[in-house]
């Protein structure tokens, strides 16, 4: 069903924002929309871990691999370029043609086309499980894998390739310094006292700080089971979406063109129907 963009699809909705970027624009948009935005950021920061990540990168240049999984463009170029500042690029590049290499999302396809390195496997939609559909069929049993991930260990993909007999190796150019507990712990309750009526995740490292404290807290159920009946769960695009229902939310919104201004007029157009 369409939306006149002239209705207030959003007429009175409180709508929490879970990002930390285009907070400004998106807030404008829910305000058109006639919704109230509600700021609540669940990014945390990402930082470079130059100085962590280099024992990971020596022994992943002394030892090698048979399979590289790369996950972010970002990454795969951070790591490339602090490779040459130990002064083992040469090294680096060579350890990863000999490797089969798996990659997830068109930014990490682009960064290896750039390195003359062609994957045996991708998954073009940029999400865990399509990488891990990708390798359903190959033999993990007694390989040696690289995992290079940004920010956070991605527990599911790791269990992959573990539950196939791999031994993995993860490698963090980046890492994640979670959101302020206040933040996470108002909204949690916003989100179990149904004071809100939908929420915005624009990333999944969003999505692993609330249900990573819901966890904690000993109020996971109680989370998933608000999202699934009183408050709408709209994610940014696939990657986002993905992360919520590995964690079981199965009630959500989410737009075609993966932009930010996408999903509050799919938010509209789902609160109209």
């Amino acid at each position: 069903m369409g939306i006149n963009m002239n209705e207030k699809g959003l007429r009175g909705k409180k709508i929490i924002i879970c990002g930390s970027r285009k907070i400004e624009e998106i807030s404008t948009i829910i305000e058109k929309q006639g919704g109230i935005p509600i700021v609540r950021p669940l990014q945390g920061t990402v930082f470079l871990a130059e100085k962590e990540v280099e024992p990971d990168l020596v022994k992943f240049a002394e030892n090698g691999a048979d399979w590289v999984i790369l996950t972010t463009g970002i990454g795969t170029e951070t790591l490339v370029s602090l490779a040459a500042k130990l002064g083992l690029e040469e090294l680096f590049l060579k350890r990863l043609r000999e490797a089969k290499v798996a990659v997830r999302g068109y930014k990490t396809i682009s960064a290896l086309k750039k390195l003359a390195v062609q994957p045996v496997a991708t998954a073009e939609d940029g999400t865990t499980k399509g990488l891990a559909l990708a390798l359903e069929s190959y033999d993990f049993s007694n390989k040696k894998i690289m995992i290079q991930l940004h920010g956070e260990l991605a527990p599911t993909l790791t269990s992959f390739f573990e539950s196939r007999g791999g031994s993995v190796q993860k490698i963090l150019p980046y890492q994640h310094i979670a959101p302020e507990q206040g933040i996470v712990e108002k909204l949690s309750q916003e989100l179990m006292t149904t004071e809100c009526d939908a929420v915005c995740f624009t990333t999944a490292t969003q999505v692993h700080s609330l249900f990573n404290y819901a966890r904690e807290h000993n109020i996971f159920d109680l989370l998933v089971n608000s999202l699934n009946k009183n408050v709408v769960a709209a994610a940014v695009g696939k990657v986002t979406a993905e992360a919520l229902r590995e964690e079981g939310v199965n009630r959500l919104v989410v737009p075609e063109n993966e932009r930010m201004g996408a999903m509050i007029i799919e938010l509209a157009k789902y609160f109209n129907a």
